[in-house]
């Protein structure tokens, strides 16, 4: 609904500056009106046909250059007659759009009869028109019609440059800028700029701090998509793989799934060649080859190449175990350390052994399970030349030599 609601914004736009081409038009018909000097006067008679001698041999020349006068005058008077019905057509028409245009009264915009109709109805909520499929309901028969290609799978929009389809016009010009690298859209405080304009609108609360969109569940505030964040709560997964059945809350989750079963990858390192299914993946990934850090600690100073790890580096400082265990209540600063935890209640062991089937709640336990099928031992005693699979036993081995405990 936000592209549509674009879509709407700029179809508002394309009106206004239909209005001032118009205008623009009709001052060039009044600024050179049809008599003046240059292609549109009529011909001066005395300029095409000099004086006639009335002898044998001119009488056929004067007749030529008679016709030739009576062709151009025709010709000049069609194109006289051509530019006053344009003329009238552009007053019509410019008095047509001025006469039909409304301003609603709950929120001042303009608009032309017809749309203010379904302009109306985002103030009242009024849904007419329904999908036969599913049952949603809309407020525009547009809305609707793009709605049911989602059942009917149609995509009637392409891209010429690589051929992939769209089901909304907008969608395929947003997409047509990743080929051109446009940027039309561009921040007045900082410069930054965006090939659409709903990223512009969202980067500018960066700065302004505003998050306009609040859910009443938890309270917590965002900058957009709160529609996504209520599936939290409610569990609506609306989105569905055609090919394994699994669900998922957001259209983008489901675009990046496919890519498991596609083997898309359609981003590319420009430095090593490799390829990702993510272009935040990508970001990060070249952040290793350019050693840049740009999240920096506020309390430490310490840099790191991704927000998400700042984020876990920061409740060190903060103390703060925002992730609890439902069975026992403990509580975890790492997502992926509760998720490790929870393993050891449910005994849930993913990682296999490829050698010997043995499985593990862990990867590293698995890694270190590994090196027993391994030829060659991994640390050696450099004193009595005994091997060791893991470095802690090897540390433990070394404290034999030097007379302590192990």
């Amino acid at each position: 609904l936000a592209q549509i609601k674009e879509e709407e914004d700029e179809c508002c736009i394309s009106l206004e500056k239909e209005q001032l081409e118009l205008k623009q038009e009709f001052d060039i018909i009044i600024v050179s009106p049809i008599d003046e000097e240059g292609e549109n006067r009529e011909p001066d008679v005395s300029l095409l046909s000099p004086e006639p001698n009335w002898d044998q041999d001119t009488v056929q020349i004067s007749s030529d250059q008679e016709r030739s006068h009576h062709e151009e005058s025709g010709s000049s008077r069609a194109r006289e007659e051509e530019l006053k019905q344009k003329k009238w057509f552009i007053r019509q028409k410019k008095a047509h759009l001025n006469n039909n245009l409304c301003s609603c009264k709950v929120c001042g915009k303009l608009f032309t009869r017809s749309n203010l109709t379904k302009h109306v109805r985002t103030h009242t909520g009024e849904k007419p028109f329904s999908c036969v499929t599913c049952g949603k309901k809309f407020g525009q028969r547009y809305h609707l019609t793009v709605h049911m290609r989602t059942h009917t799978g149609e995509r009637p929009f392409s891209c010429l440059t690589c051929g992939k389809s769209f089901t909304m016009r907008i969608a395929l010009t947003r997409h047509v800028r990743t080929h051109t690298g446009e940027k039309p859209f561009s921040c007045v405080t900082c410069g930054k700029s965006f090939g659409q304009r709903t990223h512009l609108t969202v980067h500018m609360r960066t700065h302004t701090g505003e998050r306009p969109f609040s859910c009443l569940t938890c309270g917590k505030s965002f900058t957009l998509y709160l529609s996504e964040h209520m599936r939290i709560h409610t569990g609506e997964k609306l989105f569905l793989c055609t090919v394994c059945g699994k669900s998922f809350r957001q259209q983008n989750h489901l675009t990046v799934h496919m890519r498991t079963h596609t083997g898309e990858k359609p981003f590319p390192c420009v430095i090593c060649g490799k390829s990702f299914t993510l272009q935040m993946v990508l970001t990060k990934h070249i952040r290793t080859h350019t050693g840049e850090k740009p999240f920096s600690c506020l309390t430490c100073g310490k840099s790191f190449r991704h927000s998400g790890t700042l984020s876990q580096h920061t409740r060190i400082h903060t103390g703060e175990k925002p992730f609890p265990c439902s069975t026992c209540g403990k509580r975890f600063s790492d997502k992926r350390n509760l998720s490790r935890h929870i393993r050891t209640h449910t005994d849930e062991r993913p990682f296999s052994c490829p050698t010997c089937g043995k499985n593990f709640r862990q990867g590293g336990h698995l890694t270190v399970h590994m090196r027993t099928h391994a030829v060659k031992k991994l640390y050696l005693c450099e004193i009595c030349g005994a091997c060791f699979t893991q470095s802690v036993d090897l540390t433990d081995h070394m404290k034999t030599h030097k007379g302590k405990k192990v």
